[in-house]
């Protein structure tokens, strides 16, 4: 019998002991009992001032026992779907999920690779090659569209993406009217908004702002998810020496107490409705005055936050897969990497703005299928090592010991596969073989495969009365 054995089931990484974690929950308490948030729609007001909290203006301040009985009600796992019903994503600890990001109002030609303003069908071109990357695992579309009616680009990208995968999106919208017309284009898909809450393949994003604010219409959507119980990301922008103190910690308890703000009110207003929390944290550039996407900062931020949220049983909302490169190069692909692999070790819930550039200015396919690979290298080492009698190998190194060769060995072909893993762009053959192929870089490569997988992915359609549906949402 073996006793007192702990068992390491994937690579283990920390950047805060538990009592850290508590340090910082304990100072956003402090932060919200005695500071308060600001929120800006009196129907919010109303719900926290009758379940307890204070209220001076639109000044509200919260009782510690109020937000520990929200957390208790958050539920610590909830699944997302594919548009075609299939289970996609299991929301719980140490399960992290990559997709790339929204807003940027730029994007990378894939055929020109020049910037341009972003269009309505670059949304639909990420949403395929999302569908198309096996370490994609939701979609958002890189950018914010410029090319329709400017009160209706929100959900023409919506539109464009869920025509073009099967994957669960998340979503966001200018205002609360556009998420109700987003929610009907869900329930037109899968028949109706009940058999969408069944399937929920849509997952909406809302944010406060920093410092410690909550306008009317972040408000107003979070009222929505709750009432129609459709999950919800509610994380700031918290930005280190501008919106929110210089200090890392500082920041992690600014932004804590900030996104808590949202869970207590989305459970006191639908307990259990599903809210993960989270934030994009990162410095402000003293030199330049620009948030940095490619800081340590942020990969450092991101991590911590997302251990500061498992401390209270909470999904979280990360961040990975950008730069501050204006351009898919060498800075973008260290700065990428770099975030991808610490933010696949904290094991955050959601992980987003894959494909980021120029400071989350611009949208890049090309980045976005370099990360694809890096995400599937980070898995690797995230797994960790398996041991057991069977990978100790001593019968394999007995054998070895005679015959001197492990290749021809049948635990080699019984294990290489699994305990291996194989890169898809990056190249290890030998020089010549790489110089007669044309001596291509992982440029060359990655820019191949996105237009590879543009003009040969499809997803499967929509039924005809969904579209037709959509036209008419789209139309009013």
């Amino acid at each position: 019998m073996r006793t007192n054995l702990r068992s390491n089931a994937g690579t283990h990484f920390r950047v805060l002991s538990d009592e850290q974690c508590e340090q910082i929950t304990s100072a956003a308490f402090e932060v919200l009992q005695q500071v308060g948030a600001r929120f800006h729609e009196p129907e919010a007001i109303e719900a926290l001032v009758k379940a307890g909290c204070a209220c001076e203006g639109n000044k509200v301040r919260f009782p510690a026992g109020l937000i520990g009985e929200a957390l208790n009600r958050v539920p610590p796992r909830f699944s997302l779907y594919r548009r075609t019903g299939e289970p996609a994503i299991k929301v719980q600890a140490n399960r992290a999920h990559f997709g790339p990001g929204p807003t940027c109002p730029n994007f990378v030609d894939p055929w020109t690779r020049q910037r341009r303003p972003f269009v309505k069908q670059d949304a639909a071109l990420t949403a395929r090659v999302c569908d198309a990357l096996p370490n994609i695992d939701y979609v958002m579309s890189l950018g914010s569209i410029s090319d329709v009616p400017q009160d209706k680009a929100d959900i023409h990208e919506f539109d464009a993406m869920v025509r073009q995968t099967t994957k669960p999106i998340m979503s966001w919208s200018f205002s609360r009217r556009s998420l109700s017309r987003i929610h009907e284009m869900c329930a037109a898909i899968k028949g109706s908004k009940e058999a969408f809450a069944r399937e929920p393949f849509m997952i909406f994003y809302a944010e406060p702002s920093s410092p410690l604010k909550h306008s009317a219409e972040a408000l107003r959507k979070l009222l929505y998810c709750a009432e129609h119980r459709i999950p919800l990301v509610y994380a700031p922008c918290p930005i280190a020496g501008a919106t929110a103190p210089a200090t890392l910690a500082g920041v992690l308890v600014q932004n804590l107490a900030e996104t808590l703000g949202g869970v207590v009110l989305s459970q006191i207003l639908a307990p259990g409705t599903p809210i993960v929390v989270g934030g994009v944290m990162s410095v402000l550039d003293m030199r330049t005055t620009i948030l940095s996407y490619g800081a340590p900062e942020l990969a450092l931020l991101s991590a911590a936050a997302t251990e500061v949220a498992r401390h209270l049983g909470l999904p979280m909302f990360s961040t990975a897969g950008c730069t501050d490169s204006k351009c898919f190069d060498e800075q973008a692909a260290v700065e990428a990497t770099a975030s991808v692999i610490v933010a696949a070790l904290s094991g955050a819930s959601f992980i987003h703005d894959v494909g980021f550039i120029e400071s989350a200015m611009t949208g890049s396919l090309d980045l976005l299928v370099m990360s694809d690979e890096v995400i599937g290298m980070a898995r690797h080492i995230a797994g960790g090592i398996r041991v057991d009698d069977e990978t100790l190998a001593v019968g394999a190194i007995a054998e070895a010991a005679d015959t001197g060769d492990y290749l021809a060995m049948e635990h080699t072909a019984k294990h290489f596969r699994r305990e291996f893993w194989f890169p898809g762009l990056m190249d290890r053959r030998r020089h010549g073989e790489w110089a007669a192929d044309g001596g291509k870089t992982l440029g060359d490569r990655v820019g191949e495969k996105v237009r590879r997988l543009i003009a040969e992915h499809r997803a499967p359609p929509l039924p005809a009365d969904a579209v037709g549906r959509l036209e008419q949402i789209l139309s009013q």
